[in-house]
């Protein structure tokens, strides 16, 4: 049987995407395990900084497949599931082959490292999307092959690389996306379009970002919160209003959030005093920013409705993941140039 290691890298990919934008200073990032010929025994992705790394959460959910070992399923956090595997695998890995999206970390901080981990496990195979360019996390691949681990490198390394791209771009200087919610007729106007889930990752996003962009028009018309109350002890990000008009009503709830800096300003030179950067708008806004945007973010829901759409812009975009999540399609997009 010929393995099709593209395939199983693209689900690992699929799995990851799930999560970008949760994931910061962390990277978004996948992991497949496969046994023998072809048997998926896991599909996990990294999910949020601290917690357990894509390739430590897919080899503890393949050891339980593998083992039925249920004293596994209760411990979560990395260091604990590192020692837990590595005193109780005997080699029930041996036949096992690992696909990741980003080469395996050598560093040990907030968790031990992954490379280490996969190192000692008896696993004989490795794929990686992309190589690992961060100094301080780098060098994982020469740990596995110094252990005897066969590693093939570049699978899917661009569709790897896009993921990649903005945990790079924040380490560098900053990450900038566009994030706006849309009706299939093309509306963006006329109160609460996306779904509850939908707005549950949005928020979960603004709990990851250090600043929010919002056009001076939808602060004056929404008089918005631009919070993010929907997730669990949320923080809010600071506020950058663009808008040639200074004056605004302080009334509106997003002024009296604590903990937060709120910026007015015509231009968007503030944002280079920050890593994680999320503007939110529509047409205008889109227009208004489109020469400092990395990635576009739409979630399109399944309505029709409101009168106000993206108009007299001709702009192509290219499509880097698609996501159904209950009721919307989630739609991570760069300009396509």
């Amino acid at each position: 049987m010929v393995i099709n290691n593209n395939f199983y890298m693209s689900l690992a990919i699929k799995e990851a995407w799930r999560y970008q934008g949760l994931t910061y200073p962390n990277p978004a990032v996948g992991c497949t395990v496969v046994r023998g010929s072809g048997e998926i025994l896991a599909v996990e992705a990294h999910k949020r900084a601290g917690e357990p790394h894509a390739e430590v959460a897919a080899l503890k959910s393949a050891y339980f497949k593998l083992t039925n070992d249920k004293n596994i399923i209760d411990i979560t956090t990395s260091s604990e599931i590192h020692f837990y595997l590595l005193k109780n695998h005997k080699n029930c890995f041996d036949k096992v082959s690992l696909y990741t999206t980003l080469e395996p970390c050598a560093h040990i901080g907030k968790t031990p490292s992954c490379a280490t981990l996969i190192s000692s496990l008896g696993i004989k195979t490795i794929f990686v999307g992309s190589n690992d360019t961060n100094e301080e996390a780098s060098g994982g691949n020469g740990i596995l092959k110094k252990s005897g681990l066969h590693v093939e490198n570049n699978i899917l390394k661009e569709e790897c690389d896009n993921l990649l791209k903005p945990f790079k771009l924040w380490t560098q200087k900053s990450f900038v996306f566009f994030k706006w919610a849309q009706r299939l007729n093309g509306t963006t106007d006329g109160g609460i379009i996306s779904s509850q889930e939908s707005r549950i990752n949005v928020h979960a996003m603004r709990d990851k970002c250090d600043l929010l962009v919002i056009g001076g028009n939808t602060v004056r018309v929404d008089r918005p919160t631009l919070d993010a109350r929907l997730v669990n002890d949320g923080k809010a990000p600071d506020v950058l209003i663009v808008s040639r008009c200074k004056e605004f009503d302080m009334s509106i709830p997003l002024f009296s959030v604590q903990n937060r800096k709120v910026i007015i300003s015509d231009d968007f030179s503030r944002c280079r005093n920050y890593k994680n950067i999320m503007i939110e708008g529509s047409s205008k806004m889109f227009e208004l920013s489109r020469n400092i945007i990395d990635y576009y973010l739409c979630y399109l829901a399944p309505t029709v409705g409101g009168s106000n759409s993206f108009t007299e812009i001709d702009d192509k975009l290219e499509i880097l993941n698609i996501q159904e999540e209950a009721q919307d399609i989630i739609m991570w997009m760069k300009r396509d140039v």
